[in-house]
């Protein structure tokens, strides 16, 4: 048979929860990077890398936005998931550095 720690097994089942997070945090992102571009940009939709019509400043502009938006909004909801998940658990779902170094 398997012995499975408890820590193991807790950080197992966060999988789902962050599966569920990611999923919300892109959501919100999208959201957040088509306000954001209506503002900078005054257009409804940012420019398609293939958009021949698009000059290079503006789809590079648009995807830096969009990658600062996303990466940000990734690190906040995957934080406040993970410190959640740490308050129900008593468990850190991630690396658990401290541990490592003794």
């Amino acid at each position: 048979m398997f012995a499975f720690t408890v820590p193991l097994l807790t950080k197992l089942a966060y999988k789902p929860v962050g599966i569920v997070c990611g999923l919300a945090g892109a959501r919100i992102a999208g959201k957040i990077f088509e306000r954001v571009w209506l503002t900078v940009a005054n257009e409804d939709d940012s420019p398609a890398v293939m958009d021949r019509d698009k000059g290079w400043g503006e789809v590079v502009a648009a995807a830096a936005t969009k990658g600062v938006v996303f990466g940000t909004v990734k690190a906040v909801v995957d934080r406040a998931g993970a410190t959640a998940f740490e308050r129900v658990t008593g468990t850190w779902p991630g690396s658990d550095r401290t541990s490592a170094k003794q």
